[in-house]
């Protein structure tokens, strides 16, 4: 390769090395007589002999002399005398006409025992003896010939170096100390080299400056070029010479000539080589000619190297060479390193005028230019757009450099890519052009997934650039891609989304190039034809228009018509056309022609959905697919005109209508709502319709075990299409009764209001039976709801989202479902696999199935796995039937439609109305668990949409699309809707806290539930029962987190009023004892802080009393807490400095929030928990202990002494003992089952605290001048209760086996070993003053470092994983202890000493073990020992070795 050798002066001979000529040679020739010539030979070895060279070694090569410079000098003087030269010389030919023997003289010998193990040659000495170099020298090359034939032929097979006698040969001759004669061994050299073969031809071209000095320069460049001309393929070895050879400047101007000369006949292979040289050796005189003759003569055409083609074609396979890629490469990092060549070549293209003169070479200098560095981007540029402009470069330019030269290009992409962008935003037309042209050729020639969506957010940005010409382009061409690529455009539909930020500032003629008839841009088709129809069809936008033009209202109404007519195919485009069409309608007033537009086309909705009865009944009693009918949930009674058609039509080949029927009725009432006023009068029979369901028989077990699949699954899908009928039933009719709307009548609200209250029943009771019936018979549920990813399309991305197959299914508008044998048992695992985190699923209430007087629904854990849930799958069909030995009961639990929730309708904010319902019961007594379950229903749902708005990304998640009906507001909005919700949490959670109050002994009134089930049409199934106990523990949970989440909202932390009203609704019933407050001045009633310390005695009251009853609720109960405090501290740093008064009172009142809250997690600490309080025992407790623990260490005052006290005291006790259950330490949380928890929380927590320090430290550090000794002090004694606290945790490894305990114990240890050094600046400076304690920090950190260095040594060779991968972090960490302490001791001049050695190899209980007891040690060992054998002795003694080590 032709490198920068230049400047490699190690590769040339100097001129230095030459010794002035002997005579002549003459070399005698072999003789004829064979007496002679053996007499010789044996006086030349007698010779060597005599120098101490044994020339026959049987063994191998010569024997030389230990000392080879005295055998030289020997020789030397000896060869002064003709008649011993010519004699020796003879002899050494007539002895090298053997091959072996020239091969043995050639070869390395072997030394003396004395001397070196490998020495050189007998032939290399003889060259450095000068009165025979030049004989020698001669006689070699002559013999060279003779060895070309060994590798036959021209092929390139090179044997080893002992068995390759010409390259022996040749080596002898490299880096000689002196040459006798260079101009006649040079010529002699060159005459050689014009008849070797071609391969070693080029091996001593390469070599050439290894071999001859300087002074002969002109002769080997002559020499060099007549070879190239004769043979071109010798031009990479020949610029290798030519680059370290010591040239002068006409030299090395003849040699740009010879290379330049090259251009036009070099192979394509070897052209990177010769285009580095060129480049390289550029220079002010000779650059132009230099870049003139690359741009005339440089050809960019593949040329595949022919054995390359050969050879893979043998393999089946074509790979093109790589040739171009090497010849950019080559241009690119020359023109890197010298800036002379880029002036040079912008301005070479800026003489240049005509558009014939241009060549692709230009694009692709420009482009390297471009790609080099930022200096040169402005003005490539400009000369890039002024060429465009003028058409010097044209597309055909740019075609051949990309177009079906992907390979080629794929390096310079970003850099096409960031032309294309500047060029696109030109505000010349010509360049524009260009720059769709550069667009469309980058998205068409990279096809991979990254450069594409580089292409489109490129495009994108264009989009938002909000100037005309350029959005125009940008549309131009998404919209040519559109046509073109429509199938490579769907798995990067969500870069394409980013045009929908920008819709505002996009013409009609715009958005009409966004529509494609693929569901994903289907969807950004309608978005834009209704903002369309929203900006035209606004009732105020009266446009005047002659005869024969349309009004804006006509062109919206067809514009509407186009896009319902694309949605007729597809259920999913005309769910998300209804549902987007209501929320323009719910924001815009449109004209009169729209709306009479719409309403005709909903007055399908009674002959597709409904039927007449006769009576409240059934005119006919007609089977469908085999199934009886049934009327369910008739509120009306025998007043009701209609029913809803579900089961008809779910068995039907029209099942598909059943898809959109909630969206198209949420238009409906949307409609209906807006035309009269508010009110809903005309639709509201529909609220009280019963609906036509399978028969409720077919819930008893033998005859459900009678249905075929098929049936199973009609009926599955019935009860789901009821239960999303309901849904929007409860979203429609609850705006009747929030209060927005005077035309109602008050009896008209309560009658709503009763009949609101019977369809959450009958939606809880749907909701649990179809859970059931799903565990049965799985069944994908079809998509009812379709909303807009505001956080990109990831989620329709997902296997379960009906997006992926909506394709297959469209056509038919069918809805999903799965065959009975074949895919069950998948669908079954998928769904089950996706509910395993409780914190990102929404949860159902009647959906946990367990025989009659089984475990109670408490003990349900928090997860199901999922093989669990494979399991009672698999045993569907055999356990889980419909009989009255299966309770149906509400539990926190779900898993049967967890993985679908998101195909559900969502929820309205009006539904939460129904929480402020009040109770008027009419039956036996006043349950409140007859109406909680219906009120949990609601609650577990805002939770989830005050998730959305708590989590600062909002990404989208299975509970993001539960919030789907709050992605279209803002926070305020939300929270000015929620508002009035406050006190109704507060009731339930009264209510609640009662029944659990009361206990087991507050039986529930079962014929209270069954009234209210009937008056609500419910069926007559018997296993469907209330679980007292679970509702109201969910309830309680449930209310606990919604306040929690909403306290800190910052929204609400923003606003005065809205955070008045929550803490206020949140008060004790007694008002607060401003005696036992111990805040002066008492806060006033009414304001911020004294709320805040009414919410949080309110909490306080709670968790004291279900302490007595529940662990759980009681560490529910203590999350608030610290919550409302968390949130006290956030109001507090939000305060404007203005209002003194107020600081001062948060300022008081915080720490006693802090020591409140500290002392109510101490109580759960020390709390004596039974068995029965603990719910299932301390098993999945662990992280609930570890946030209790953690609460009460970072809110107590005195944290580092509490650390100190239970780490030090409490721990050990723990761990050397047999850790039984009953065992108290003053913590019954303290038990063998949450023992590791404790072990990870103070570890966790010393480290904050440590963090905390270090901050201060160097805080003060800082600010030096108020620095005293005292606090200086005061520091160290806190560092050193961390030290302790840390030590005694690691030496607890010594006595607790548990892997899971070393592993922290590594971990940590090594953290806290990084955080301790962070404080050794402040050590070192108060060193002088503070020797003795500074010392006792470093020698007692000493002990955890010795430990965890052991527990490293043991774990690997033990083999344990868990720690294993722990080991290289905390190693680091102590062997920057080691050499900070090392550091800090030899830096200070105070009598201490430092001593470092290995230790011995103990245990971890202190006993010698072998060193060799772990083999995969025995490296690792030499480099483990020194960061635990750290001794620091005060007195000034350095300990021995093996007192060290019997001291550890």
């Amino acid at each position: 390769m032709v490198l920068l050798r230049q400047q490699q002066q190690s590769r040339k001979r100097s001129s230095s090395s030459f010794v002035p000529s002997c005579p002549p040679p003459k070399i005698p020739k072999p003789q004829n007589d064979i007496g002679t010539a053996v007499d010789a030979v044996e006086k030349m070895v007698s010779i060597l002999a005599e120098g101490g060279c044994t020339l026959v070694n049987p063994l191998g090569p010569p024997s030389l002399p230990s000392d080879p410079y005295k055998l030289r000098r020997q020789l030397s003087r000896l060869f002064s005398s003709t008649d011993d030269r010519s004699v020796f010389l003879s002899g050494f030919s007539s002895y090298i006409q053997s091959s072996s023997n020239l091969r043995r003289v050639l070869m390395s010998s072997n030394g003396s025992n004395f001397g070196p193990a490998r020495s050189e040659s007998l032939v290399r000495h003889l060259l450095l003896v000068a009165p025979i170099q030049l004989d020698i020298q001669i006689m070699l090359l002559e013999k060279l010939p003779e060895y070309f034939d060994v590798v036959p032929g021209d092929s390139q097979t090179s044997l080893s170096l002992e068995d390759d006698v010409s390259r022996l040969i040749i080596n002898q001759f490299r880096w000689l100390d002196f040459v006798v004669d260079p101009s006649s061994f040079t010529d002699k050299l060159l005459q050689v080299l014009s008849i070797c073969p071609l391969h070693f031809k080029k091996e001593i071209i390469g070599s050439l400056p290894e071999i001859i000095g300087d002074q002969n320069n002109k002769t080997v460049i002559d020499s060099l070029e007549q070879m190239l001309h004769e043979d071109p393929s010798v031009i990479v070895p020949v610029l290798d010479s030519f680059s370290n050879l010591n040239l002068d400047d006409q030299l090395q101007e003849q040699v740009i000539t010879i290379a330049l000369s090259c251009i036009r006949t070099i192979d394509a292979e070897h052209m990177p080589c010769l285009l580095r040289f060129l480049l390289l050796s550029a220079t002010q005189l000779n650059v132009r000619r230099i870049i003139s003759q690359i741009r005339e003569h440089l050809k960019f055409v593949r040329t595949p190297h022919n054995r390359t083609m050969q050879k893979n074609k043998l393999k089946g396979k074509l790979v093109v060479d790589n040739t171009e890629a090497s010849v950019l490469d080559a241009l690119r990092s020359s023109l890197q390193f010298k800036s002379l060549l880029c002036q040079e070549i912008m301005k070479e293209l800026n003489g240049l005028e005509k558009p014939r003169d241009h060549k692709v070479i230009d694009m692709w200098l420009l482009i390297l230019l471009y790609t080099n560095g930022e200096s040169m981007r402005k003005s490539v540029e400009k000369v890039f757009k002024k060429k465009i402009v003028e058409g010097c470069i044209q597309e055909v330019m740019l075609d051949q450099c990309i177009r079906g030269n992907k390979e080629l290009a794929q390096e310079y992409f970003l850099s096409f890519l960031s032309l294309s962008e500047y060029i696109l935003a030109c505000k010349e037309q010509k360049a524009r052009d260009f720059g769709i042209y550069m667009y469309t050729l980058l998205f068409e020639e990279f096809a991979d997934t990254y450069s594409r969506q580089e292409v489109l957010g490129a495009l994108v940005t264009h989009v938002g650039s909000a100037v005309s010409f350029e959005v125009t382009s940008a549309l131009q061409i998404m919209a040519s891609l559109a046509s073109k690529h429509a199938r490579e455009l769907i798995p990067l539909s969500y870069h394409i989304n980013g045009i929908l930020d920008y819709l505002e500032g996009l013409t009609v003629e715009n958005l009409y190039k966004v529509g494609h008839p693929d569901l994903k841009y289907k969807k950004m088709g309608l978005i834009g034809t209704l903002k369309i129809v929203s900006c035209l069809g606004v009732e105020s936008n009266v446009t005047s228009s002659s005869p024969f033009q349309k009004s804006n209202a006509e062109e919206a109404v067809e514009l509407l018509e186009t896009g319902l007519e694309s949605c007729k195919q597809s259920c999913l485009s005309l769910i998300f056309f209804y549902d987007e069409l209501t929320a323009i309608l719910e924001s815009t007033t449109l004209h009169p022609i729209i709306m009479d537009w719409i309403g005709k086309h909903l007055g399908e909705f009674e002959s597709i959905f409904l039927s007449d009865l006769d009576g409240g009944q059934l005119p006919s009693r007609i089977p469908y697919c085999g199934l009886e009918g049934e009327l369910w949930m008739n509120l009306d009674g025998e007043m009701s005109p209609i029913c809803l058609n579900i089961l008809p039509l779910a068995s039907s080949s029209q099942n598909a209508s059943l898809q959109f029927l909630p969206a198209n009725f949420h238009l409906l009432s949307t409609v209906e709502r807006l035309t009269n006023q508010g009110s809903l009068g005309g639709i509201d029979a529909l609220l009280g319709c019963p609906m036509l369901l399978p028969s409720s028989k077919y819930f008893l077990e033998a005859e459900w075990q009678s249905l075929t699949g098929k049936q199973k699954q009609i009926i599955c899908l019935s009860l789901y299409y009821a239960m999303n009928w309901i849904r929007e039933l409860l979203n429609a009719f609850c705006t009747q009764v929030d209060g927005r709307f005077e035309c109602i009548s008050q009896t008209s609200k309560d009658d709503i209001m009763q009949k609101l209250l019977k369809r959450m029943r009958n939606l809880v009771f749907l909701e649990s039976l179809l859970s059931h019936s799903i565990r049965m018979c799985p069944v994908t549920l079809p998509q009812l709801h379709l909303r807009v990813e505001h956080c990109g399309s990831a989620f329709i991305n997902q296997p379960n989202h009906v997006g992926n197959k909506e394709k297959k299914n469209e056509p038919k508008m069918t809805p999903e479902s799965t065959s009975p044998n074949k895919r069950k048992h998948k669908k079954t695992s998928k769904t089950s696999a996706i509910g395993t985190d409780g914190n990102l699923h929404q949860q159902t209430l009647f959906d946990v199935l367990r025989k009659a007087g089984a475990v109670t629904s408490q003990e349900v854990p928090d997860k199901v796995s999922s093989k669990d849930m494979a399991t009672s799958t698999s045993v569907d069909h055999n356990s889980h039937v419909f009989n009255e030995s299966v309770l149906i009961e509400v539990s926190p639990v779900s898993q049967a439609l967890e993985s679908q929730k998101f195909r559900f309708r969502p929820l309205l904010l009006e539904c939460f109305s129904i929480l402020t319902f009040s109770k008027d019961h009419d039956t036996c007594c006043s349950d409140p668990v007859a109406e909680l379950p219906l009120y949990l229903y609601l609650i577990h749902d805002l939770q989830h949409k005050l998730d959305y708005f708590a989590s600062p990304t909002k990404q989208c998640s299975s509970r993001n699309i539960i919030a789907a009906a709050v992605t279209r507001m803002t926070l305020d909005e939300f929270l000015s809707k929620i508002r009035p919700l406050f006190q109704s949490l507060k009731s339930n959670l009264d209510s609640s806290f009662c029944i659990l109050k009361e206990g087991e002994g507050n039986k529930t009134c079962q014929e209270h539930w069954k009234f209210q089930s009937t008056a609500a049409g419910n069926p007559d199934l018997t296993n469907v029962v209330p679980s007292n106990s679970s509702i109201s523990t969910m309830v309680f949970k449930e209310i606990l987190n919604c306040f929690s989440k909403m306290l800190n909202l910052s929204e609400v932390q923003r606003y005065r009023s809205v955070l008045s009203d929550l803490l206020e609704a949140f008060q004790p019933d007694k008002a607060l004892d401003s005696g036992s407050l111990d805040v002066h001045p008492c806060p006033s009633p009414g304001t911020i802080e004294y709320l805040y310390l009414g919410a949080c005695s309110f909490v306080e009251c709670i968790l004291d009393a279900v302490c007595s009853f529940s662990f759980i609720l009681a560490s529910e109960a203590l999350f608030t807490l610290e919550s409302a405090v968390t949130s006290f501290q956030e109001v507090m740093d939000k305060l404007d400095g203005d209002d003194k008064i107020i600081q001062s009172a948060f300022h008081q009142i915080l720490p006693l929030l802090r020591g409140r809250l500290a002392s109510s997690a101490k109580k759960l600490l020390k709390h004596k928990w039974d068995n029965k309080n603990l719910e299932n025992g301390w098993k999945n407790k662990g992280e609930r202990v570890q946030k209790i623990l953690r609460t009460y260490l970072e809110y107590d005052e005195s944290i580092s002494d509490l650390l100190d006290e239970l780490a030090c005291t409490i721990l050990p006790q723990v761990s050397l003992t047999t850790m039984a259950e009953d065992e108290d330490y003053g913590f019954p949380t303290l038990c063998s089952a949450t023992f590791l928890s404790w072990y990870r929380v103070l570890f966790e927590v010393n480290l904050t605290v440590l963090g905390k320090l270090v901050k201060e430290v160097v805080r003060l550090e800082k600010v030096r001048p108020g620095f005293q000794p005292v606090n200086v002090h005061t520091l160290l004694i806190r560092l050193q209760k961390n030290v302790n606290v840390v030590v005694a945790l690691v030496s607890m490894c010594r006595t607790h086996d548990k892997v899971t305990l070393h592993a922290m114990a590594v971990k940590y240890g090594g953290k806290f070993v990084d955080s301790f050094l962070k404080a050794f600046d402040f050590l070192q400076v108060h060193f002088q003053m503070h020797n003795e304690a500074i010392l006792l920090l470093v020698k007692e950190l000493q002990k955890a470092t010795r430990t965890v260095q052991t527990l490293c040594s043991e774990a690997k060779g033990l083999k344990q994983t868990v720690i294993t991968s722990k080991i290289p972090a905390a190693k680091r960490s102590l062997e920057r202890f080691l050499f900070r302490v090392k550091a800090l001791l030899h830096s200070t001049s105070n009598g201490c000493t430092f001593w470092m050695g290995n230790l011995k190899h103990k245990d971890l209980r202190g006993q010698v073990v072998s060193s060799q007891a772990y083999v995969d040690d025995g490296i690792d060992s030499i480099d483990e020992d020194p960061e635990g054998a750290v001794d620091v002795d005060p007195q000034g003694s350095v300990p021995s070795a093996s007192e060290n080590s019997e001291n550890e």
